[in-house]
C-alpha cells in the first residue's frame, strides 16, 4: 500500500523538458524543493545521481525509480515526472516515460521498499502505464494512479 500523502500535484511534472536523465530528474527534484519539503536539492540530486550509476532503476515498460537513502528528509518523499518522448536512461534501449524520484529517510529502509514493491505493481499493468501517459492534468494523473485496481 502507498501513502496517499506521498502523492502532490506539487511533486508532479507531467512535460519533462529534460533530454538526458540528469535533466529529467533534476526537474523532478525542483519540484520537491519547490514545495518546501526537500532543503538540499542538489545534495539529494547528486546522490540520487550516484546511486543510479551504481544501478540503475529503470523498470520494464517505461518506468524508472531513482531514490536515495538518506538523513537530508525526515518522511518519504516521491517527485513524479512523465516524458511524452521518453528518456534514454543507463544506456537502455527502450526509453522511460515515468520516472519515480524517491527520497528515503536513513532508517525507513523497509517503508521504502514497500513504496517501491506496490509502484512496480501498479505500474507493471500496461493500461494503467498508458492511462497516466495520457492524463492532460495533475488531478486526473493522480486519480489514475490512485485508483484500485
Amino acid at each position: 500500500m502507498i501513502p496517499a500523502d506521498l502523492f502532490s500535484e506539487q511533486h508532479l511534472a507531467l512535460d519533462l523538458k529534460g533530454k538526458t536523465a540528469g535533466e529529467a530528474i533534476w526537474e523532478i527534484v525542483e519540484r520537491l524543493r519547490d514545495s518546501g519539503e526537500l532543503a538540499e536539492p542538489k545534495k539529494f540530486y547528486e546522490l540520487v545521481m550516484e546511486r543510479e550509476e551504481k544501478s540503475s532503476t529503470v523498470a520494464n515498460g517505461g518506468v524508472a525509480f531513482p531514490h536515495a537513502r538518506t538523513n537530508l528528509v525526515e518522511k518519504l518523499l516521491l517527485g513524479i515526472g512523465r516524458s511524452q518522448k521518453g528518456i534514454p536512461i543507463a544506456g537502455r534501449a527502450d526509453l522511460v516515460h515515468l520516472i519515480f524520484v524517491i527520497a528515503v529517510p536513513q532508517q525507513m529502509v523497509n517503508d521504502y521498499l514497500i513504496c517501491v514493491g506496490a509502484l512496480a505493481r501498479l505500474l507493471k499493468d500496461e493500461g494503467r502505464r498508458k492511462a497516466l501517459l495520457k492524463a492532460t492534468t495533475p488531478a486526473e494523473f493522480l486519480s489514475e494512479i490512485r485508483r484500485e485496481s
